[in-house]
């Protein structure tokens, strides 16, 4: 069976990564950067993002920058995938997750969307030297 993804995977692959920082928003939430340009982070609720049947703020989202539109687009409309976006993320090269959803994905899956979040975000020098020694493909 494949280990399924958790939270703390989430902040172990972040900080995992070459040259990060965690900065920290208003209510202490984690913001993981790399050359100061965030690729993950754990956003504070908002009126965009909602329990359809409550109406109430989804207090646990994730926000995860994706390398293009395209890659945006196969995250959120495979059905099989707990991504999602919402209007005010329209042209933003990023999906969204909910923490209660996160156990969906695989902690294989969970590592190569944050591995390419970090790849979307770092230097075109620090990519290609991580890309070097960690990819085979």
């Amino acid at each position: 069976m494949t280990a399924r993804a958790t939270i703390e995977d989430v902040h172990a692959t972040c900080r995992a990564m070459p040259h990060v920082t965690v900065e920290h928003g208003p209510n202490d939430n984690p913001v993981y950067q790399v050359g100061r340009k965030s690729f993950v982070f754990f956003r504070t609720p908002r009126p965009d993002a909602v329990d359809p049947a409550t109406g109430e703020r989804y207090p646990d989202v994730i926000v995860i920058w994706v390398p293009s539109e395209a890659d945006k687009l196969a995250l959120v409309q495979d059905p099989d995938l707990p991504f999602f976006t919402t209007a005010h993320f329209d042209g933003h090269s990023s999906v969204l997750v909910r923490a209660a959803r996160i156990g969906e994905l695989s902690r294989t899956e969970l590592v190569e969307v944050l591995q390419d979040a970090w790849l979307s975000r770092a230097s075109a020098t620090r990519g290609r030297k991580w890309l070097a020694e960690h990819r085979t493909e």
